[in-house]
């Protein structure tokens, strides 16, 4: 760990994938199979071309500053340029609420969608969750998922860049890489697609930052190699092993030792290790 802020602010929560952050409103959409999870229409492109202005006139720019970013491994984008044409899936550890800005800025010129939680897509933000590219995860609906994974899968072979949070939610400036979820591998397997691992890791702000913007950390971001599925292995057992590597390969970008983790690398209704301390949320006042 090249940095670790250690940070005792934020209600980091009992289980490992669950969110803190609330979601304060539900304009009552309904993820089933008629909802169209990536949606191609005149009137949504009319809108994205609009909203693209600010967003990376302003926003991306601010949210850059904020972090106060660097990228490393853009190489990489170049050094896999025709794989990355056929349509790639990424994934990273999710901690901080502009991370995805970041990451639009990272692999540019390649423009992202990203899977997330649903309640976000009909909650206050989500019209904005959508032109940034957002696509909500439909749950315990066998139907939507069929549809979801249908549009996820054209969008791919169609030479898509998809970005997944395998942690499947947000801890801002937690220092360990939290346990996998499988979703990540089974989109790549099924879609014969690579996962390109990156990773934010924090560095200790300058005195300026820490002192007069209360920043806690900044952030490097660090893109990979492509990882493959093992296809001499039975589908489970792929859906493991690149798992399992793609936990490694962030736990390396990120600056941390895999033996020094002290979560396992595939999750299974963990809690969270308290590795520092056991009182979360102190002074919590929201995020931003």
């Amino acid at each position: 760990m090249l940095f670790d802020p250690k940070t005792n602010k934020f209600p980091y929560p009992l289980y490992t994938d669950e969110h803190y952050l609330k979601v304060k409103k539900n304009d009552g959409t309904v993820f089933d199979e008629k909802y169209p999870y990536i949606d191609n229409s005149k009137s949504f492109k009319r809108s994205k071309f609009f909203f693209n202005i600010p967003y990376y006139g302003i926003a991306i720019p601010f949210a850059l500053l904020r972090l106060g970013l660097k990228v490393k491994g853009r190489k990489n984008l170049k050094k896999y340029k025709k794989l990355i044409k056929s349509g790639v899936i990424s994934i990273s550890n999710h901690i901080h609420m502009f991370d995805y800005l970041a990451i639009n800025y990272a692999i540019r010129p390649y423009p992202p969608r990203v899977l997330v939680w649903a309640p976000n897509v009909s909650g206050e933000n989500g019209k904005n969750v959508r032109m940034v590219g957002g696509i909500p995860i439909p749950e315990n609906n066998l139907k939507a998922t069929v549809t979801y994974f249908n549009y996820v899968s054209d969008y791919l072979n169609n030479g898509g860049w998809l970005h997944i949070y395998p942690e499947a939610s947000m801890w801002e400036y937690y220092g360990m890489i939290r346990p996998f979820k499988l979703g990540a591998a089974s989109i790549a397997i099924m879609t014969d697609k690579p996962i390109i691992p990156m990773a934010f890791s924090y560095r200790k702000p300058s005195w300026i930052r820490r002192k007069i913007f209360k920043q806690i950390a900044t952030f490097t971001l660090t893109i990979g190699e492509p990882i493959f599925p093992n296809k001499e292995l039975s589908r489970k057992e792929q859906e493991i092993d690149l798992t399992k590597r793609c936990h490694e390969a962030v736990c390396k970008l990120s600056g941390t030792e895999v033996s020094d983790n002290v979560y396992p690398p595939i999750f299974n209704h963990d809690k969270r290790i308290d590795y520092y301390t056991d009182t979360y949320g102190v002074g919590y006042k929201g995020s931003w």
